[in-house]
């Protein structure tokens, strides 16, 4: 099969260098250094145990028209970076060609395809605003996928697994299809974990608390998952601010299948981890907020659900988004005058 993957950083290189060890003919969509290295000596993974994974012959471009059409495309990009590539993504999309979106938090297409609810058909503003990706991209394409491993781009061409191998698959319609279950099959032969699941949607959601909570709260701490988990008043706001998205979803008729002091202990087991958040921060990249945490918002509005835990945290992630943009990605106090 032939596979593009949008986006070569930490998720974009566990699939893809797997993949293409397993025999699958992989194209990374890359761009900057990553690219070059890509290309030099192709992409390596090194996987929790120490072993490296070598995938020397992947094809690398940053033109998705120069790539062409592929059986599948897995958008591994974060959610911010949809809505600008949105366009070119008809390079690569044939007339069977299935798009796996990969990104955390609400997508873009949560009320546009499959949803059967009083919201259906409706656009979420903070995961798509204006309607941009949903114009280029047909949701029927899509297959939903809830991301689990945490991984880091240690250095261009070279991905470092953290924890966890599951990438869990769904139809936004809730069916089982074939195309759905030949991705899994690929993905099991791969050696990854990659179940079919009817509810995409819940899935999201359990992912989500964790996003939506650990993510800001690392970004405006600079702690890691442990850390925050561990400290008894982060912990605690981490906790209120699960209770007010699980309210939301209730109302959006999704379900939960573990309770929130249970989603926090496998959090804190991850470790000394620090969430993308933070490494965007550090690294004075533009954060990934308004999916993760703005979308929650927005439905909260929208299902008239109290947020005000969720809000006041938002409030802090914005103030310091401007800071970064303002000081070119460099997070330091001006002196006045």
């Amino acid at each position: 099969m032939s596979i593009a993957i949008v986006g070569a950083g930490a998720i974009g290189g566990h699939l893809g260098v797997k993949l293409a060890a397993s025999g699958e003919r992989v194209t990374f969509i890359a761009r900057g250094a990553n690219l070059e290295a890509i290309r030099a000596g192709g992409m390596r993974l090194i996987e929790e145990d120490g072993t490296e994974v070598h995938a020397p012959d992947v094809r690398a471009t940053q033109s998705m028209q120069e790539a062409g059409v592929h059986d599948t495309v897995l958008l591994t990009v974060k959610a911010h970076q949809v809505g600008p590539i949105a366009a070119d993504l008809r390079h690569l999309i044939g007339p069977d060609t299935a798009v796996v979106t990969l990104q955390n938090g609400i997508p873009w297409w949560y009320f546009l395809h499959g949803y059967d609810g009083p919201h259906a058909g409706r656009q979420v503003e903070n995961s798509d605003p204006g309607g941009r990706i949903a114009r280029h991209l047909d949701a029927s394409r899509v297959i939903g996928s809830v991301v689990y491993p945490a991984a880091i781009l240690e250095k261009p061409g070279v991905v470092r697994v953290v924890e966890g191998n599951r990438y869990t698959l769904g139809e936004p319609d809730g069916s089982v299809s074939p195309r759905a279950r030949a991705l899994s099959q690929m993905l099991g032969n791969a050696g990854f974990k990659a179940p079919v699941i009817e509810d995409i949607r819940s899935e999201i959601w359990l992912k989500l608390w964790g996003n939506l909570s650990f993510n800001p709260i690392s970004a405006l701490t600079h702690a890691t998952l442990v850390d925050i988990c561990q400290f008894p008043e982060t912990r605690a706001l981490a906790r209120a601010m699960m209770a007010e998205a699980q309210a939301i979803a209730t109302a959006l008729g999704a379900t939960f299948r573990v309770d929130i002091d249970r989603r926090i202990a496998g959090a804190e087991k991850v470790g000394a981890h620090k969430t993308s958040m933070l490494q965007d921060v550090e690294a004075g990249r533009a954060i990934e907020l308004e999916a993760l945490v703005g979308s929650v918002i927005e439905l909260g509005r929208i299902t008239g659900t109290p947020t005000p835990h969720i809000d006041a945290v938002y409030a802090l992630m914005r103030l310091l988004a401007r800071s970064l943009e303002r000081q070119g990605g460099r997070l330091a106090i001006q002196p006045a005058g």
